[in-house]
């Protein structure tokens, strides 16, 4: 736990729901395993999952099409009651600010005790997302942390008191970019995604250049 940071409480609301949010351009195993980690670590009702509509840090890339990044979450996460599907940021016009999303949230089912999922990388650079502050007053931050390394928090956050969970992740070789490339290479991917979302991407010719069926 860094500097700064106050253990999960044990006054528990009636619901305590996770949020993990992303490009999933496309979602892979790697997530999933965070997700179901965070599921019993958290000791959650309801995770969801919420893919980004234009991600301000990376405004300048392009990303296969919302609905298909949904659907390809939707084949991901099939059998899992408790994962939903949360297409707000999707339907948001302009950039994705993770702050309108927690507003949102809170104001829809006030009393939840919120979780936002962030990986380590995040959680170092977190004093970059636009009004931190008001996020970690309102959500705990659980930190998916690499095998032997503890999350560190950028000193303006450290210096804040927030709920902070380290979500000990085994060490998975996987990246939403190395799978593009082995798309665009022709080479295997169900390894990496799932047989359902391998499948999709195949049909709909993601990622590869070549014309759609």
């Amino acid at each position: 736990m860094s500097p700064g940071a106050e253990p999960a409480g044990t006054n528990a609301p009636a619901r305590r729901v996770g949020v993990l949010g992303g490009s999933f351009d496309p979602p892979h195993l790697a997530h999933l395993a965070l997700a179901r980690l965070a599921l019993q670590a958290l000791a959650l009702d309801e995770l969801r999952w919420l893919p980004a509509g234009v991600p301000w840090q990376k405004a300048d890339r392009q990303r296969a099409p919302g609905e298909q990044r949904e659907a390809m979450l939707r084949l991901l996460t099939a059998g899992e009651p408790r994962f939903t599907v949360d297409t707000r940021e999707l339907r948001r016009a302009g950039l994705t600010y993770t702050i309108d999303t927690v507003r949102e949230l809170n104001a829809e089912a006030p009393g939840t005790e919120w979780w936002l999922v962030i990986g380590q990388d995040q959680y170092r650079r977190f004093d970059t997302w636009r009004d931190w502050p008001e996020i970690v007053a309102r959500f705990g931050l659980a930190v998916a942390a690499r095998a032997g390394e503890a999350p560190q928090a950028p000193p303006a956050v450290a210096a804040v008191p927030h709920r902070v969970q380290v979500l000990h992740l085994p060490s998975m070789d996987i990246a939403a970019s190395d799978i593009r490339t082995r798309c665009a290479e022709g080479r295997e991917i169900a390894s990496l995604v799932g047989q359902p979302v391998a499948r999709y991407i195949d049909q709909h010719a993601l990622y590869t250049g070549r014309p759609r069926s």
